[in-house]
Protein backbone atom coordinates (compact mmCIF):
# COMPACT_ATOMS: atom_id res chain seq x y z
CA UNK A 1 0.00 0.00 0.00
CA UNK A 2 3.03 2.48 0.55
CA UNK A 3 4.35 1.64 -2.70
CA UNK A 4 0.93 1.71 -4.54
CA UNK A 5 0.68 5.27 -2.28
CA UNK A 6 3.99 6.68 -3.39
CA UNK A 7 3.27 5.93 -7.16
CA UNK A 8 -0.08 7.50 -6.94
CA UNK A 9 1.29 10.67 -5.29
CA UNK A 10 3.98 10.86 -8.39
CA UNK A 11 1.67 10.29 -11.00
CA UNK A 12 -0.94 13.21 -9.08
CA UNK A 13 2.14 15.76 -9.65
CA UNK A 14 2.50 14.03 -13.55
CA UNK A 15 -1.13 15.22 -14.47
CA UNK A 16 -0.79 18.36 -12.37
CA UNK A 17 2.62 19.79 -14.28
CA UNK A 18 0.82 18.54 -17.94
CA UNK A 19 -2.92 18.84 -17.87
CA UNK A 20 -2.48 22.75 -18.83
CA UNK A 21 -0.80 22.18 -21.75
CA UNK A 22 -2.59 19.02 -22.89
CA UNK A 23 -6.33 18.01 -23.76
CA UNK A 24 -5.77 14.14 -22.93
CA UNK A 25 -6.77 13.59 -19.56
CA UNK A 26 -10.08 15.91 -20.24
CA UNK A 27 -10.90 12.81 -23.31
CA UNK A 28 -10.04 10.89 -20.31
CA UNK A 29 -12.40 12.35 -17.70
CA UNK A 30 -15.25 13.50 -19.79
CA UNK A 31 -18.43 10.70 -20.47
CA UNK A 32 -19.96 12.75 -23.03
CA UNK A 33 -19.05 16.23 -24.43
CA UNK A 34 -19.94 19.26 -23.04
CA UNK A 35 -22.63 22.13 -24.46
CA UNK A 36 -21.07 25.13 -24.74
CA UNK A 37 -22.85 26.78 -21.53
CA UNK A 38 -20.88 23.45 -19.60
CA UNK A 39 -17.67 24.43 -21.30
CA UNK A 40 -17.79 27.83 -20.03
CA UNK A 41 -18.80 26.79 -16.24
CA UNK A 42 -16.37 23.99 -16.23
CA UNK A 43 -13.37 26.47 -17.02
CA UNK A 44 -14.33 29.15 -14.82
CA UNK A 45 -14.02 26.44 -11.91
CA UNK A 46 -10.41 25.85 -10.09
CA UNK A 47 -7.73 23.93 -11.36
CA UNK A 48 -8.00 21.48 -8.48
CA UNK A 49 -11.10 20.78 -6.75
CA UNK A 50 -9.10 20.05 -3.33
CA UNK A 51 -6.19 22.13 -1.26
CA UNK A 52 -4.80 20.21 2.07
CA UNK A 53 -2.74 22.98 4.07
CA UNK A 54 -1.60 22.38 7.76
CA UNK A 55 -4.52 25.11 8.83
CA UNK A 56 -7.18 24.08 6.63
CA UNK A 57 -8.84 21.77 4.06
CA UNK A 58 -11.26 22.56 1.34
CA UNK A 59 -12.97 21.04 -1.65
CA UNK A 60 -16.27 21.67 -3.71
CA UNK A 61 -18.42 19.52 -5.75
CA UNK A 62 -20.51 20.76 -9.10
CA UNK A 63 -23.73 19.09 -10.43
CA UNK A 64 -25.11 21.19 -13.29
CA UNK A 65 -28.20 20.94 -14.30
CA UNK A 66 -29.74 19.72 -17.62
CA UNK A 67 -29.98 23.25 -18.76
CA UNK A 68 -26.67 24.87 -16.86
CA UNK A 69 -27.40 27.52 -13.89
CA UNK A 70 -24.25 29.29 -13.77
CA UNK A 71 -23.05 28.21 -10.38
CA UNK A 72 -19.14 28.59 -9.69
CA UNK A 73 -16.91 28.34 -6.83
CA UNK A 74 -13.25 29.36 -6.54
CA UNK A 75 -10.70 29.29 -3.79
CA UNK A 76 -6.76 30.67 -3.45
CA UNK A 77 -4.37 30.59 -0.92
CA UNK A 78 -2.37 33.45 -0.55
CA UNK A 79 0.68 33.74 1.78
CA UNK A 80 -1.22 34.84 5.00
CA UNK A 81 -4.64 34.25 3.86
CA UNK A 82 -6.75 31.76 2.11
CA UNK A 83 -10.43 33.03 0.28
CA UNK A 84 -12.89 31.38 -1.35
CA UNK A 85 -16.33 32.27 -2.92
CA UNK A 86 -19.53 30.68 -4.36
CA UNK A 87 -21.48 32.21 -6.97
CA UNK A 88 -25.05 31.69 -8.87
CA UNK A 89 -26.03 33.50 -12.05
CA UNK A 90 -29.43 34.17 -13.17
CA UNK A 91 -30.69 32.19 -15.90
CA UNK A 92 -29.36 29.08 -17.78
CA UNK A 93 -27.15 27.68 -20.25
CA UNK A 94 -25.11 30.61 -21.91
CA UNK A 95 -26.91 33.62 -20.15
CA UNK A 96 -25.77 32.79 -16.92
CA UNK A 97 -22.44 31.04 -18.19
CA UNK A 98 -21.50 34.10 -19.18
CA UNK A 99 -22.92 36.14 -16.10
CA UNK A 100 -21.04 33.85 -13.92
CA UNK A 101 -18.01 34.80 -16.22
CA UNK A 102 -18.51 38.51 -15.41
CA UNK A 103 -19.05 37.96 -11.85
CA UNK A 104 -15.74 35.26 -10.95
CA UNK A 105 -13.25 37.48 -13.41
CA UNK A 106 -14.18 40.32 -11.13
CA UNK A 107 -13.57 38.95 -8.41
CA UNK A 108 -10.38 37.57 -9.45
CA UNK A 109 -8.62 40.56 -11.18
CA UNK A 110 -9.45 42.37 -7.97
CA UNK A 111 -8.32 39.50 -5.63
CA UNK A 112 -5.29 39.54 -7.57
CA UNK A 113 -4.88 43.48 -6.97
CA UNK A 114 -4.78 42.51 -3.89
CA UNK A 115 -7.87 44.20 -2.69
CA UNK A 116 -9.83 43.79 0.27
CA UNK A 117 -13.24 41.53 0.63
CA UNK A 118 -15.51 44.42 0.43
CA UNK A 119 -13.79 45.96 -3.28
CA UNK A 120 -14.19 42.60 -4.54
CA UNK A 121 -17.56 42.47 -3.80
CA UNK A 122 -18.14 46.06 -5.34
CA UNK A 123 -15.93 44.95 -8.55
CA UNK A 124 -18.16 42.11 -8.68
CA UNK A 125 -21.49 44.29 -8.91
CA UNK A 126 -19.91 46.98 -11.09
CA UNK A 127 -18.99 44.69 -13.61
CA UNK A 128 -22.16 42.93 -13.67
CA UNK A 129 -23.91 46.41 -13.53
CA UNK A 130 -22.20 47.63 -16.35
CA UNK A 131 -22.22 44.33 -18.81
CA UNK A 132 -24.34 41.54 -17.47
CA UNK A 133 -27.58 42.51 -19.66
CA UNK A 134 -29.91 43.24 -16.39
CA UNK A 135 -28.87 39.76 -14.65
CA UNK A 136 -27.66 39.60 -11.25
CA UNK A 137 -25.67 37.11 -9.53
CA UNK A 138 -25.66 35.76 -5.70
CA UNK A 139 -22.39 35.45 -3.67
CA UNK A 140 -20.35 34.59 -0.39
CA UNK A 141 -16.95 35.92 -0.19
CA UNK A 142 -14.61 34.32 2.53
CA UNK A 143 -11.08 35.03 3.63
CA UNK A 144 -9.49 33.58 6.33
CA UNK A 145 -6.16 34.62 8.62
CA UNK A 146 -3.90 32.04 8.58
CA UNK A 147 -2.24 33.70 10.92
CA UNK A 148 -4.58 34.17 13.93
CA UNK A 149 -7.93 32.73 12.26
CA UNK A 150 -9.66 35.82 11.71
CA UNK A 151 -12.31 35.88 9.09
CA UNK A 152 -14.19 37.89 6.85
CA UNK A 153 -17.18 37.46 5.09
CA UNK A 154 -20.12 38.59 2.69
CA UNK A 155 -23.23 37.78 1.29
CA UNK A 156 -24.53 39.17 -1.68
CA UNK A 157 -28.06 37.57 -1.39
CA UNK A 158 -26.86 33.95 -1.29
CA UNK A 159 -28.16 30.63 1.27
CA UNK A 160 -26.66 30.92 4.57
CA UNK A 161 -23.56 28.67 5.37
CA UNK A 162 -23.87 25.67 7.42
CA UNK A 163 -21.65 25.26 10.05
CA UNK A 164 -20.66 21.77 11.52
CA UNK A 165 -19.39 21.84 15.42
CA UNK A 166 -19.48 18.92 17.68
CA UNK A 167 -21.88 16.32 14.92
CA UNK A 168 -24.17 19.63 15.46
CA UNK A 169 -25.39 21.37 11.94
CA UNK A 170 -26.25 25.12 12.44
CA UNK A 171 -27.28 27.60 10.08
CA UNK A 172 -24.99 30.76 10.36
CA UNK A 173 -27.20 33.69 9.60
CA UNK A 174 -25.12 36.32 8.81
CA UNK A 175 -26.15 39.82 7.06
CA UNK A 176 -27.70 39.31 3.83
CA UNK A 177 -27.22 41.93 1.06
CA UNK A 178 -28.24 42.75 -2.30
CA UNK A 179 -27.01 40.20 -5.21
CA UNK A 180 -23.58 41.48 -7.73
CA UNK A 181 -25.90 43.33 -10.53
CA UNK A 182 -29.03 45.12 -8.59
CA UNK A 183 -28.15 48.08 -8.00
CA UNK A 184 -25.33 50.47 -9.18
CA UNK A 185 -24.49 51.64 -5.39
CA UNK A 186 -24.38 48.98 -3.14
CA UNK A 187 -22.68 48.45 -0.21
CA UNK A 188 -21.37 45.07 0.91
CA UNK A 189 -21.13 44.54 4.55
CA UNK A 190 -17.80 43.04 5.76
CA UNK A 191 -19.05 40.32 8.83
CA UNK A 192 -17.10 38.02 10.84
CA UNK A 193 -18.14 34.16 11.40
CA UNK A 194 -17.47 32.30 14.31
CA UNK A 195 -14.91 29.63 13.47
CA UNK A 196 -12.93 27.33 15.78
CA UNK A 197 -10.85 24.64 15.26
CA UNK A 198 -12.56 20.91 14.21
CA UNK A 199 -14.83 23.13 12.50
CA UNK A 200 -16.70 22.34 8.98
CA UNK A 201 -18.28 25.06 7.23
CA UNK A 202 -20.74 24.08 4.14
CA UNK A 203 -21.06 26.93 1.81
CA UNK A 204 -23.42 25.85 -1.12
CA UNK A 205 -26.46 27.28 -3.63
CA UNK A 206 -29.88 27.27 -3.84
CA UNK A 207 -29.78 24.26 -6.27
CA UNK A 208 -29.10 22.04 -3.00
CA UNK A 209 -32.44 23.51 -1.24
CA UNK A 210 -34.86 23.88 -4.11
CA UNK A 211 -37.98 21.60 -5.47
CA UNK A 212 -37.16 17.87 -4.87
CA UNK A 213 -33.79 18.56 -2.91
CA UNK A 214 -36.29 19.61 0.13
CA UNK A 215 -37.07 16.29 0.46
CA UNK A 216 -33.29 15.45 1.48
CA UNK A 217 -32.48 16.34 5.25
CA UNK A 218 -29.01 18.36 4.78
CA UNK A 219 -28.52 18.63 8.35
CA UNK A 220 -28.25 15.11 8.87
CA UNK A 221 -26.70 13.91 5.85
CA UNK A 222 -23.53 16.36 6.57
CA UNK A 223 -23.22 14.86 10.27
CA UNK A 224 -23.12 11.40 8.63
CA UNK A 225 -20.42 12.37 6.24
CA UNK A 226 -18.50 14.92 8.81
CA UNK A 227 -15.93 11.94 9.58
CA UNK A 228 -15.12 12.39 5.55
CA UNK A 229 -12.73 13.93 3.08
CA UNK A 230 -14.00 17.07 2.34
CA UNK A 231 -13.79 16.15 -1.08
CA UNK A 232 -15.90 12.43 -0.27
CA UNK A 233 -17.77 14.74 1.85
CA UNK A 234 -19.19 17.42 -1.08
CA UNK A 235 -19.18 14.99 -3.63
CA UNK A 236 -21.88 12.84 -1.32
CA UNK A 237 -24.42 15.88 -0.71
CA UNK A 238 -24.57 16.84 -4.16
CA UNK A 239 -25.36 12.76 -5.26
CA UNK A 240 -27.88 12.28 -2.89
CA UNK A 241 -29.68 16.05 -4.21
CA UNK A 242 -28.92 14.34 -7.97
CA UNK A 243 -30.68 11.07 -6.70
CA UNK A 244 -33.79 12.89 -4.89
CA UNK A 245 -34.87 14.72 -8.60
CA UNK A 246 -33.74 11.18 -10.32
CA UNK A 247 -30.86 11.82 -11.87
CA UNK A 248 -32.04 15.52 -13.58
CA UNK A 249 -31.53 18.66 -11.77
CA UNK A 250 -33.46 21.48 -13.02
CA UNK A 251 -30.79 24.06 -11.01
CA UNK A 252 -26.89 23.07 -10.21
CA UNK A 253 -26.09 21.84 -7.23
CA UNK A 254 -22.78 23.22 -5.69
CA UNK A 255 -21.41 22.79 -2.56
CA UNK A 256 -17.84 23.69 -0.59
CA UNK A 257 -16.64 21.81 2.30
CA UNK A 258 -14.42 23.87 4.29
CA UNK A 259 -12.60 22.07 7.72
CA UNK A 260 -10.93 24.70 9.59
CA UNK A 261 -8.13 22.76 11.63
CA UNK A 262 -6.25 25.81 13.33
CA UNK A 263 -3.74 28.11 12.99
CA UNK A 264 -1.27 25.99 15.05
CA UNK A 265 -1.82 22.71 13.85
CA UNK A 266 1.32 21.81 11.58
CA UNK A 267 0.45 18.24 11.00
CA UNK A 268 -2.75 16.36 11.19
CA UNK A 269 -3.37 13.90 13.51
CA UNK A 270 -3.27 9.83 13.33
CA UNK A 271 -6.51 9.39 13.37
CA UNK A 272 -7.40 12.00 10.84
CA UNK A 273 -5.16 10.64 8.16
CA UNK A 274 -6.64 7.43 8.78
CA UNK A 275 -9.90 8.48 7.94
CA UNK A 276 -8.46 10.10 4.65
CA UNK A 277 -7.25 7.13 3.53
CA UNK A 278 -10.24 6.02 4.37
CA UNK A 279 -12.47 8.56 2.32
CA UNK A 280 -9.75 8.35 -0.35
CA UNK A 281 -9.85 4.75 -0.82
CA UNK A 282 -11.81 3.11 -4.15
CA UNK A 283 -14.99 1.88 -3.51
Amino acid sequence: MRQIGATAHALAYIVIANRSFTDVYQWGRRTRPLNLAAEIQHRLLPVSLACEAAQFTVAGALEPATHVGGDTFDYVVDRDTMQLSVTDAMGHDVEAALLATLAVGALRRARCAGAELEVQALEANRAVIDHGRRGFVTGQLLRISLLDGTTQFVNAGHPWPLRLRRERVEEMVPEVDLPFGIQPRTDYRVQRLDLQPGDRLVMLTDGMLERRAVEVDLPSLIVRTGKLHPREASRALVAEILRAHGGHLQDDATVMCLDWHGTHQVTRSADAGADLAEASAPE
